[in-house]
């Protein structure tokens, strides 16, 4: 089973704009997916009611109970978990970096956002998890912008992703309807985005726990 946690101190960073949509995308491949909102404000559970019954189940689950809830969507098949976290490094983001595989940190290409990420590094470095940033809600052109920023994050000891969820007006109205890009728009240049951050994520938890199981 993988567990992929979403973190970040700033609000407004795409978090469950990409919990919902990689959780999609694990699903469309061929996973057992589940989304664990621990947001209070419950964005991905909502997301989940305009669904009905169709998959990825979303759950609720208050910070002491992330590691039961995981323990039970496993024995029930689930084979890769996205967790949800609210803004602020608090018991929520702490209990969802300490039971996940590897984190993701969604962030803003500009000054203010890549400056609070320092926040959720320290966080990620407490508990010695594999960790990345991914650049959303930027420009999808901006290249000199990116690596820039990609600059600025690996002073913070850190690496940026190499794929980037760009602001696409696809992912709100696929929001709004309940859907993920992939479903939304299959053949459209975020569904290729979230598809190809999918394939790379698991890429990456395998060669950690591969590196894990080597010492």
């Amino acid at each position: 089973m993988t567990i992929i946690a979403i973190v970040s101190q700033k609000g407004g960073s795409g978090k469950t704009t990409l919990s919902v949509n990689l959780a999609a995308a694990a699903e469309a491949a061929g996973a057992v997916s589940l989304i664990i909102d621990t947001d209070p404000q419950a964005t991905a559970s909502q997301w989940g009611a305009w669904r009905s019954d169709k998959a990825p189940e979303v759950i609720d689950s208050a910070p002491p109970r992330i590691q039961s809830k995981v323990d039970a969507a496993k024995a029930q098949g689930a084979t890769f978990i996205v967790i949800d976290t609210p803004p602020h490094a608090d018991s929520a983001a702490s209990r969802a970096v300490e039971v996940a595989d590897l984190v993701l940190i969604p962030c803003r290409p500009s000054a203010f956002d890549l400056a609070a990420i320092k926040t959720t590094v320290s966080l990620v470095r407490l508990f010695g998890k594999p960790a990345y940033v991914v650049f959303t809600a930027g420009p999808p052109h901006a290249p000199r912008m990116y690596e820039e920023a990609v600059e600025l994050v690996q002073g913070f000891g850190i690496e940026a992703c190499p794929y980037i969820l760009p602001d696409r007006a696809v992912y709100r109205h696929a929001s709004a309807a309940g859907a993920s890009v992939i479903e939304f728009e299959p053949e459209g240049k975020a569904a290729a985005e979230i598809t190809a951050l999918h394939l790379w994520t698991i890429a990456h938890v395998n060669m950690s726990t591969t590196a894990r199981e080597g010492v």
